[in-house]
């Protein structure tokens, strides 16, 4: 399920070069926001048909004083504490480092395996020099460059070789919904309200990430598996860290569900960690349900107050915004069977299959309707759809021309898409193929 890589060492190493290079684009985006320190980053690599999560970590500094490099430090070990593997990233062309030997210290109190990887390694004998590292006390040594990109694929292998194939079938055809967002806004009493006071409940389940808690949920003609991580054991010291911490948890909640309830605090609205934690389930093509909790405590509410609210709400997760958004009372336990159906009906919509010739008759009449605009003289003519068989609905449209086809075009077609055939809450993949 989630498996989680940390990129570690101290500063101006190159980590976040490489962190770029891992997951193949210019800038670290899922969505960056603003932490303590400086950005923190979050991304998808893809590996030989291996998918993990990458974070990028502050510049390492032990023992300072200084406020930003304590925030940093306190940073870089929950990340530590959190990830699957770490990647200690460390300079040929400066040599071992007092702060080297501190970070290599740390690392090999923690159970967690580590690839040291020997950054610069730009020539022959830059990589013969990248030896001395393995006084560090590491077996695994990775010389390469990640400006040029030389040396990541053996990295990767490695990496690649880490994850485990192994699948629950057991559970494989029941739902799982994870409950994430971010800290107070009401997960842990929303879990309470569905299983607290009722004991028809499977007893838990263990997680295959640690710490967190799948329970399986039997009542009222349900049978799911809710994917927890409220249990997780709080550190001694989170306050500027709890943002950085909760995005971790999320990511780890987000890769082991097919629907996601985002829950939202009524009293302050959508956040930028909000959005930060829909690009994950988003970027990951996991069904999406919003809902907006501890609305018993907005006070003046009118018969359009909840639309006024929602609107908001789409405004900033355009253009995904044919998402499910329901107002709730985890403590007045309003709504909350509701949201499970809401859930569910989501799941749905993520394993729906159109016919072909449904689809056909439906999508080309709307291409006849408003057909594609020509680019540079180029005329494009869309022939033929089909969904294509993955866990995620993926239509592909055969076409002359397909490299022409641009967005607002792609956008009127998902639009069609969803106008017909209800994916409410489900991300959606378009590819263009010739024909």
């Amino acid at each position: 399920m989630g498996f989680t890589v940390a990129i570690v060492g101290r500063p101006n190493v190159g980590k976040s070069t490489l962190f770029n290079r891992l997951i193949g684009e210019r800038q670290a985006i899922v969505h960056d926001f603003s932490g303590v320190t400086r950005d923190r980053h979050y991304g998808i690599c893809e590996w030989n048909g291996k998918i993990f999560n990458v974070i990028d970590t502050g510049g390492f500094v032990p023992r300072s004083e200084e406020v930003f490099e304590k925030a940093i430090r306190s940073q870089v070990q929950i990340a530590i504490d959190e990830a699957s593997l770490l990647l200690f990233v460390v300079d040929i062309t400066t040599g071992i480092t007092d702060l080297d030997l501190e970070m290599a210290n740390m690392l090999r109190r923690s159970p967690k395996k580590v690839l040291l990887v020997a950054n610069k390694a730009d020539n022959a004998e830059r990589i013969y020099e990248s030896s001395e590292f393995y006084a560090l006390g590491f077996e695994e040594l990775f010389p390469l460059s990640s400006i040029s990109g030389s040396g990541t694929g053996e990295l990767l292998d490695a990496v690649a070789k880490e994850i485990s194939e192994e699948v629950n079938q057991e559970d494989e055809s029941v739902p799982k919904i994870a409950i994430i967002g971010q800290p107070n806004v009401g997960k842990s009493s929303l879990l309470n309200a569905f299983v607290g006071e009722e004991r028809n409940i499977v007893t838990n389940i263990a997680g295959t990430t640690r710490d967190s808690i799948h329970t399986r949920y039997k009542l009222f003609g349900k049978d799911l598996i809710l994917v927890d991580t409220a249990g997780i054991r709080k550190k001694g010291k989170v306050h500027e860290d709890l943002e950085f911490y909760s995005v971790i948890r999320a990511i780890k909640s987000v890769d082991e569900a097919d629907v996601c309830i985002l829950v939202l605090d009524a009293t302050v609205g959508i956040e930028a960690q909000d959005l930060t934690i829909l690009a994950q389930a988003e970027k990951k093509k996991k069904g999406v349900v919003i809902a907006v909790n501890k609305w018993d405590l907005v006070e003046n509410k009118t018969t359009m107050t909840s639309k006024e609210f929602e609107d908001r709400i789409l405004e900033k997760t355009a253009p995904f915004r044919d998402i499910p958004i329901l107002f709730i009372s985890a403590l007045d336990k309003t709504r909350i069977h509701r949201l499970l159906d809401m859930a569910l009906e989501v799941y749905d919509n993520r394993k729906k299959r159109i016919p072909t010739s449904e689809l056909n008759e439906v999508m080309l009449e709307a291409i006849e309707r408003h057909h594609p605009p020509s680019i540079k003289g180029k005329l494009i003519k869309i022939k033929y759809v089909t969904q294509l068989p993955t866990p995620t609905p993926t239509f592909a449209f055969f076409t002359s021309n397909a490299k022409y086809v641009r967005s607002p075009y792609k956008n009127y077609l998902e639009n069609r898409l969803r106008e017909a055939f209800d994916f409410k809450g489900v991300p959606i993949i378009m590819v263009f193929r010739e024909k």
